[in-house]
């Protein structure tokens, strides 16, 4: 599909604090005991051909963020794919007329700076008896009038975007409304679906956007797509699922993608929303618990790096702390922000996804085949990838034994290597960013193993990597 440019934006000077880009961006209290050659340089989203993660841009439907508040720190984030939320409620005020002027803001400023977007079709619509909620957990459109109304808003909103939207995804998490049963999802994902594709036939569509990762729920719901003959409607099936380990998901992941094979050989299962607090929450996913930007950090890290260790995209929930009003301020945005929608904080989880999304791009590939051995006094994730084009190699390792932590000393692990050529490693930590000179006499080269003796190990991701991949 050829995306039409949209209007030329001016880039103005960020409002809120400004991102620091020295090499000590990323402060942690993490002293490895090697010695630091080097820090990885950010890179604009601008600057990579494509990776495997949307940053989420939540919430502007019901205005509890604000997109020109956070818009400049989109770029310098380095990821390219943004997910928004369409706002039925907010677009139809008066029925039967339409004003995407609020959407057109952001999705032209968007399409200036270069991102994709992805655009999700929720949520009810009050002016409308049985029209639903116009919030979370809202209800769909019931009534014979207002389900009228909703296909004609789709229909509006498909129109109006095309050129400049190719993928779309359905209402957000509908299965937290427990009167939506499989039998109500279903359906309602056939009928906007197919809406979306008469208006935009090559549009590139994710199905169900389920709260849940249970494989049963998405077992139940395929089954009804496919007797209707209707999953190649869709390109994707999203699943969210949070977990205070993010590692103990990967299960379900799994079954989540055998499951999707019994239907379809093409659509592929896409994590659609996750991310982490940053302090103690009451409400939403992940809420009371101790959580600092320190184990935000982490914990982000994991999700990216587990997702992309097991073949499926990945979303970075949120740019930004949204106010959810009635409720509370959600605190999972990468940047601080006040209850008015000020920024006033780029927090450590900021520098943390731009290290990681500055190192994984497209160029990597990951090596399938057991490669790696680590021997740990707790269990650990593992992960080896290779450069396309020059064939250097990284492992990325970590200890997923628990919930991230505060705690940013390291215990030693014994790292085996086969067959993966590391001619000039160094030691890198994700969450920092800091580039470290590993010593000789801790590598040992013997036939096709090499051992890593000693390496610094703790519960955020760190690397082995050739150090030319890193540092030019």
């Amino acid at each position: 599909m050829v995306i039409t440019m949209c209007c030329i934006v001016s880039f103005a000077a960020v409002a809120g604090p400004k991102i620091d880009t020295s090499p000590d961006r990323a402060k942690t209290a993490l002293n490895p005991g090697l010695k630091q050659i080097g820090s990885l340089q950010p890179r604009r989203a601008n600057e990579i051909s494509g990776s495997n993660w949307t940053l989420g841009c939540e919430t502007l439907d019901r205005d509890f963020a604000d997109y020109q508040q956070y818009k400049e720190y989109i770029v310098p984030l380095g990821i390219k794919t943004i997910r928004l939320q369409g706002g039925w409620a907010k677009t139809e005020k008066v029925k039967g007329k339409y004003d995407f002027t609020w959407l057109d803001s952001i999705v032209d400023d968007a399409c200036g700076r270069g991102l994709n977007i992805i655009l999700e079709t929720d949520y009810g619509n009050t002016n409308y008896v049985g029209g639903g909620g116009a919030d979370l957990a809202g209800g769909f459109p019931t009534s014979g009038e207002a389900l009228a109304a909703w296909d004609r808003w789709v229909e509006a909103m498909a129109a109006h975007y095309k050129g400049r939207v190719r993928d779309w995804a359905m209402w957000n998490e509908p299965d937290i409304n427990k009167k939506h049963q499989p039998g109500d999802i279903a359906p309602f994902n056939i009928r906007t679906a197919e809406i979306i594709r008469r208006v935009i036939p090559d549009a590139r569509i994710a199905g169900l956007s389920l709260s849940s990762s249970s494989p049963k729920l998405l077992n139940d719901c395929l089954k009804l797509l496919a007797d209707q003959g209707k999953m190649d409607l869709f390109n994707w099936f999203i699943y969210h699922g949070y977990d205070f380990n993010p590692d103990i998901s990967y299960q379900n992941v799994e079954e989540l993608k055998v499951t999707l094979g019994k239907y379809s050989t093409q659509a592929k299962m896409r994590q659609g929303e996750n991310g982490c607090p940053s302090e103690v929450a009451t409400k939403f996913a992940l809420s009371n618990y101790p959580w600092t930007e320190s184990s935000q950090a982490k914990w982000d890290l994991r999700r990216m790096l587990g997702d992309l260790g097991h073949d499926v995209e990945s979303a970075v929930f949120t740019i930004c702390d949204f106010n959810h009003l009635g409720r509370e301020i959600n605190r999972k945005g990468l940047l601080w922000a006040t209850a008015d929608k000020q920024v006033e904080k780029i927090k450590l989880a900021y520098y943390a996804v731009q290290n990681c999304v500055a190192v994984f791009d497209d160029t990597l590939e990951r090596v399938k085949e057991p490669v790696v051995g680590v021997v740990y006094d707790k269990s650990t994730a593992s992960f080896a990838y290779r450069n396309k084009n020059s064939g250097r190699n990284l492992v990325v390792l970590w200890c997923n034994s628990g919930t991230p932590d505060d705690s940013f000393v390291t215990r030693p692990a014994q790292v085996v290597v086969k067959n993966l050529a590391i001619k000039e490693p160094v030691w890198v930590d994700l969450v920092s960013g800091r580039i470290y000179e590993i010593p000789a006499d801790r590598i040992v080269k013997t036939g096709e193993f090499i051992i890593f003796k000693d390496v610094p190990l703790y519960d955020a991701p760190v690397l082995i990597a050739e150090k030319t991949l890193l540092l030019k």
